[in-house]
């Protein structure tokens, strides 16, 4: 019977070979993480990282496993103009944000909002800002900027507005097999 030799076997040129592949590796992953921000680069009136973590903080506000991030950051992005036409918003939305993350150093040890890979993580911190002004104008808007969205409409199923087609009666209103018939 062989006998096998429980030693871990490292010579330079595994380590070498091993570095040589994390390195391009780790450049990859890190040029994916700044590209889905990249969207946020083009902000004219509010800093881009304040829009990523609007786009965040949207996900953590209403919450849907099949919505792609792109459709959370097309709710924020009108910000960005809003704030360059009105002063007292960009203040409210540059210090709530500054504020959010405030809160995750004290709280996480240094960690800012966005390094909080866990939702069960950010919630607190949302708890603890839900009745301030910045978040109650965020949740306000998002709830129309975001749910007004066709391609947010067909990934919950809403196929649209009926008014223009006659309502819903005819238009499988009346179409449920599950109920006895009366």
């Amino acid at each position: 019977m062989r006998e096998v030799d429980k030693r871990l076997r490292s010579t330079r040129r595994i380590f070498l070979r091993g570095a040589a592949t994390a390195v391009p590796a780790a450049a990859v992953a890190a040029t994916l993480f700044t590209a889905e921000a990249s969207w946020a680069a083009e902000a004219r009136n509010l800093r881009p990282r304040t829009l990523v973590v609007l786009a965040k903080l949207a996900r953590d506000i209403y919450p849907h496993d099949r919505i792609p991030d792109r459709l959370y950051a097309s709710a924020v992005l009108p910000y960005d103009d809003k704030a360059g036409k009105d002063a007292a918003l960009r203040t409210l939305l540059e210090e709530g944000v500054d504020r959010l993350d405030a809160d995750s150093r004290i709280r996480y040890g240094g960690n800012d909002y966005l390094s909080l890979n866990w939702e069960r993580d950010r919630l607190p911190l949302l708890y603890g800002i839900e009745r301030t002004p910045f978040f109650q104008k965020v949740r306000a808007d998002l709830v129309v900027a975001f749910y007004n969205q066709q391609d947010v409409w067909t990934k919950l199923g809403y196929e649209g507005s009926s008014a223009e087609y006659g309502g819903y009666i005819n238009r499988g209103f009346n179409d449920i097999d599950w109920l006895p018939s009366a």
